[in-house]
């Protein structure tokens, strides 16, 4: 029986691609849900994959993750440095939690090198471009025994 992940993306991030892609690339996100859907199928995963540029849509997904997912991968995007709403909404689930960023956050404004999501997270992936997805859905897997 697979178990379910989900992957939530914060503002943004349904520009990717588009916007400053010197900095995140070229890829879309519609290129890191279908990888992280097929890296998910042969991990024995199932991937329910979200994205909102609104925080209460984001707590929302992270509470029914509460009911019915074994870990959660998440790039907050602009939320990672504003959001005690979404760190007391992952302080509530039970399971993993991996934060993605695209960019090495460290290397850029000193107000990004701040993370409320750290706080809760079980591992931070920055830097390594959408890979950072593939490498959080790989470490998510192992910690929830997937088959």
């Amino acid at each position: 029986m697979s178990k379910t992940v989900y992957v939530i993306n914060g503002p943004n991030l349904n520009l990717l691609g588009k916007r400053q892609p010197e900095i995140y690339g070229s890829e879309t996100l519609a290129d890191v849900e279908a990888a992280c859907r097929q890296a998910g199928a042969a991990a024995g995963v199932e991937i329910r994959f979200h994205q909102s540029n609104a925080e209460h849509e984001i707590i929302g997904w992270i509470h029914q993750a509460r009911e019915d997912a074994a870990g959660i991968i998440m790039n907050p995007a602009a939320f990672t440095h504003t959001s005690v709403a979404i760190l007391d909404a992952l302080n509530a689930f039970d399971g993993p939690v991996i934060e993605v960023h695209i960019s090495n956050v460290h290397k850029r404004e000193t107000f990004r090198h701040h993370s409320y999501v750290s706080l809760r997270a079980d591992g931070v992936i920055a830097g390594c471009g959408t890979q950072g997805y593939l490498l959080a859905l790989q470490r998510v897997a192992a910690l929830i025994g997937a088959d």
